[in-house]
């Protein structure tokens, strides 16, 4: 399958349309034209991690399209079928992990969707900024009806992320948990900890977002630049998900935990530096996680589709994908970026503009 996308051939270059092929279809394979893609920090990190030499650089591994073919052992899918994809497209699916359904943790590593090694021809994946995506069954989700697609896609990586430790973590009636941060995986953590009748609080180090944090449905706002603030939370919390991405210290927050509570670190520093006695002190747990395995992911858009959760995305042609990366750049995004993928058409009008929704 021949098909269009967005890539970077060369570190510090333009993005530009780039025409590639897919691999032919296997027997469990579903094919989606895809229509809209998130802009993840992961997505410009590659794009900055890019080196001299490096093969073409196509990014996305959240989006939503439709089914335009299935291989002949395809079962829950049908061509015109609504669909999501995320940022795991494969895995062992034999490991303690994968029979777990926890495949993000599969001990030989999941096959993301860009960036990753096929594990049937062994070559590399390419991502969704591209008009056409090849994908095993497994791995593709029903499309919730009711939603806005573009708000569905970034559910896709961001709103899993987020959604685990909420779950796992039983958030809920009763307890107060904290957002550390205020972004694409954090204003999706209010929108689902406040569906699942939890009160909460966002930690932010900027004043200017208390008012969009109380809009998302935050109860309180903290800015944790004010040492006075941080030191009235001792003791508060049952759960605090921290989606900074920059390296920071997490003392701060593990005080602010009651005994036996939960810091979950969704944000991929070079390491975590805690200071002992914020640890040690009243049995509390300093974790991480990443993304989502298949059950808690068909969870996450379940619940999504009954409180009417999706991202506030801004949603951009495909073409400005290079402006939507500088503006990423500089946090300069409510909240997500998604990519029209219907820009990459031969005969598609053209765009430069930038459109919002919530």
């Amino acid at each position: 399958m021949r098909t269009t996308g967005m890539a970077l051939t060369a570190p510090g270059g333009t993005w530009e349309p780039y025409d590639f092929e897919r691999r032919a279809l296997r027997p469990d394979d579903v094919a989606v034209r895809v229509t809209w893609c998130g802009v993840c920090h992961s997505d410009l990190h590659a794009a900055e991690a890019m080196t001299a030499g490096s093969p073409p650089l196509v990014p996305g591994h959240e989006f939503v399209g439709e089914v335009t073919a299935v291989g002949g052992e395809v079962t829950e899918f049908r061509v015109g079928d609504p669909v999501a994809v995320g940022n795991i497209v494969d895995s062992c699916g034999t490991c303690t992990a994968c029979r777990a359904g926890q495949e993000q943790f599969c001990v030989e590593y999941p096959t993301t969707t860009y960036g990753g090694r096929d594990r049937v021809d062994g070559s590399a994946t390419l991502g969704a900024y591209s008009r056409d995506y090849v994908v095993r069954e497994a791995f593709v989700y029903p499309l919730p009806s009711g939603l806005d697609p573009a708000g569905v896609a970034p559910l896709m990586c961001a709103g899993a992320t987020v959604y685990e430790p909420l779950r796992r973590w039983n958030a809920g009636p009763g307890q107060l948990v904290g957002v550390v941060g205020l972004g694409g995986l954090g204003h999706l953590a209010v929108k689902f900890a406040v569906a699942l009748g939890a009160r909460v609080a966002v930690f932010t180090t900027s004043p200017g977002k208390e008012a969009a944090a109380r809009e998302l449905g935050a109860d309180e706002v903290i800015v944790s630049g004010d040492p006075d603030a941080m030191a009235a939370q001792s003791g508060r919390f049952d759960l605090i998900i921290d989606t900074a991405s920059a390296k920071h210290d997490p003392s701060p927050y593990l005080r602010a935990l009651r005994m036996d509570g939960t810091l979950c670190m969704l944000g991929i520093p070079d390491r975590y530096e805690p200071e002992a006695m914020a640890l040690l002190y009243g049995f509390k747990r300093l974790t991480g996680s990443g993304s989502s395995g298949r059950p808690r992911t068909r969870e996450m858009l379940e619940f999504a589709a009954r409180h009417g959760i999706t991202a506030d995305v801004e949603r951009i042609p495909a073409r400005r994908v290079g402006h939507a990366l500088d503006r990423l750049s500089r946090n300069d995004v409510r909240w997500r970026f998604v990519l029209d993928l219907a820009d990459l058409d031969a005969d598609a009008p053209a765009d430069s503009g930038v459109r919002s929704a919530g």
